[in-house]
């Protein structure tokens, strides 16, 4: 089940101004409208401030707005194909990382999938590169759905692996060959069509009808297929990921979806039936226990909770502090200190982001570290110099040195800088997950043969957190103060220069990190709930919502290249905002005590 953090329908925007982060003013005009009239006011204001981006920059915003940090919350890419909500997922895609490419089963790589086919429109722009209609899925099953309407299958000839269908319609007034996604994500799909027959109302005569699109700008979609996509409207109803999605998608390409920032929108223009909110909570976890610990982890287990929708996590917390989201009933919680004695409790989240009472709490006591044990691969080097044999064609290599598998994408293995190292051109260089957290990160670069200095970003588990610099000279970066926790991925990958003889040919050697461990004192106030608003900001003025907020002692602020711009003391004595000293335009990142949050200045 997903995440859901419901919209309550008919509060137009005093309640969606707070979570979805509209502008002042976005939908002005639109009050007492209904039917067609309202859908074209819609178009108008979703057209105005559309930037349309190339087709191949999506990958550049798909970090952005399709990172799961939801279910697994491992920052891979979160792909509506083969997402499991309830369960480990059947492969996962790191940004990036695998994009397609050929395939020829799941899990092979992953590309971007027209929500409304381009075959309807020509692949014209700007339509074919549209963000808020084309999320990243698995390739495979992107070809199978391939142009096919959307409806409801009870007989698949096809079934990916985390259960959409494909097969014959079963509902009144089209028996084609259709395409099901998995309920959790039904809704999502619903708004996304939505969008784009709004968007493009004036343009939908000219377009294929593909027995999906209606022809004409109102209703926009064939009855059948509006009366499916209304009933996955109402049982889907709009959930966080969603609301993220859509505030990042603005910041990419300056227009939203009108039907998530307020979903009644949907009713007031096609009619249909009103989402149900779910307000109950779930049960509380028990029978919360320690099943073993060695000198840096401690393992846990816990009777389920019941919800009368569905659980969808459980939040794991140490000392009192926040620490991790599982989905299953156990959980090990590692990069703790030999011989220390640390409190935990588990909380249980349901599907409409309801969550329980805490659980029992337990105490666990790590073991006396020993001389003799291998030392953990979460911190350490990686020298390259198990890559495979040297050879000058660029592909996809692979290989596994201290426990920690890598995989480095359109690359080359025959050139050097202090000993053997990969080389990059328009790929990627990624870790699978290695445990321990990562304070900072050092990597040595050098481009080869000709072409322009540029940049690689930096993503850990999926966030942006700096840039590193290459050029023609041998240059060591540091990008410190990363401070994240637990399990975690690298990935080194946007090459910036573009361009044919202009791209830079990267050469990575002696990558390294440092661990990071959430501090966990007994003594700490309560972690925090907090969130930051506008996003991106607006005269120089951030403002911090939650509670406790007058507790925190220390406010850093840091630029997208790890470089820390301003501190403040005290932030938050008889205020919530922070003002910010001559901002450039740009990434930041704003850290206290446990809590980080990236925001844009624009």
């Amino acid at each position: 089940m997903k995440i859901k953090t419901l919209l309550i329908v008919g509060l137009l925007f005093s309640v969606a101004n707070i979570f979805a982060q509209i502008p002042t003013g976005y939908y002005d005009g639109t009050a007492g409208l209904s039917g067609a009239a309202l859908k074209t006011k819609l178009s108008q204001i979703i057209t105005s401030g559309h930037q349309a981006k190339s087709y191949d920059n999506l990958y550049v915003g798909y970090p952005n707005t399709d990172k799961d940090k939801y279910y697994e919350n491992d920052g891979s890419v979160l792909d509506m194909y083969s997402e499991n909500p309830i369960g480990a997922d059947p492969y996962v895609y790191q940004h990036g990382v695998k994009k397609c490419g050929n395939y020829n089963t799941e899990g092979d790589c992953y590309n971007r999938e027209h929500i409304v086919p381009q075959s309807f429109f020509g692949s014209a722009s700007p339509m074919v590169s549209d963000i808020h209609h084309i999320p990243p899925t698995d390739g495979k099953v992107n070809g199978m759905r391939s142009n096919n309407p959307f409806g409801v299958v009870t007989s698949p000839t096809f079934t990916s692996q985390n259960g959409s269908k494909l097969g014959k319609n079963t509902t009144a007034g089209y028996s084609g060959v259709v395409f099901e996604p998995i309920d959790a994500f039904k809704g999502d799909i619903a708004r996304m069509v939505f969008y784009f027959v709004t968007r493009y109302e004036s343009r939908l005569s000219s377009f294929s009808t593909g027995n999906m699109l209606g022809g004409s700008a109102f209703p926009g979609l064939q009855n059948w297929e509006l009366q499916v996509l209304l009933a996955w409207n109402a049982a889907d109803p709009v959930s966080q990921r969603e609301i993220d999605r859509n505030n990042a998608a603005y910041t990419y390409q300056g227009n939203r979806n009108p039907y998530i920032d307020n979903p009644s929108f949907v009713n007031l223009v096609w009619g249909g039936s009103t989402p149900s909110v779910d307000t109950e909570a779930p049960s509380q976890p028990t029978n919360l226990s320690v099943t073993g610990s060695t000198s840096s982890t401690v393992s846990l287990s816990w009777t389920a909770s019941s919800d009368n929708v569905g659980i969808s996590a459980y939040e794991i917390y140490v000392n009192g502090n926040y620490v991790t989201t599982v989905t299953s009933t156990s959980a090990v919680i590692s990069g703790l200190a030999p011989t220390t004695t640390y409190a935990f409790y588990v909380i249980a989240r349901d599907a409409a982001g309801n969550l329980s009472t805490q659980s029992n709490s337990v105490n666990g006591t790590t073991t006396a570290s020993s001389g003799g044990e291998t030392p953990p691969t979460s911190c350490g080097t990686e020298n390259f110099e198990s890559i495979p044999a040297a050879s000058s064609s660029y592909t996809t290599n692979t290989w596994t040195n201290n426990g920690i598998t890598w995989t480095a994408v359109d690359s080359r293995t025959d050139q050097t800088i202090n000993g053997k190292a990969i080389t990059i051109e328009d790929g990627s260089l990624s870790s699978s997950t290695i445990s321990g957290g990562i304070s900072s990160l050092t990597v040595t670069t050098q481009m080869k043969f000709a072409g322009n200095p540029g940049t690689f970003n930096l993503y850990i588990n999926g966030d942006m957190i700096g840039t590193i610099p290459y050029s023609s000279t041998v240059t060591t970066t540091t990008i410190p103060n990363i401070n994240i926790a637990g399990n975690t991925t690298i990935s080194i990958t946007d090459n910036s220069a573009t361009g044919s003889g202009s791209r830079g040919r990267v050469a990575f050697d002696d990558l390294s990190w440092t661990c990071y461990t959430v501090p966990l004192s007994t003594t700490e106030f309560e972690k925090p709930k907090l969130s930051i608003y506008p996003n991106p900001v607006k005269n120089n003025t951030l403002f911090v919502n939650g509670k406790n907020i007058e507790k925190i002692k220390r406010v850093e602020i840091y630029n997208v290249n790890g470089i820390l711009v301003q501190v403040i003391e005290k932030p938050f004595n008889n205020k919530n905002y922070i003002t910010l000293k001559n901002p450039t335009k740009g990434m930041y990142l704003l850290k206290f005590d446990n809590n980080s949050f990236k925001f844009l200045v624009e």
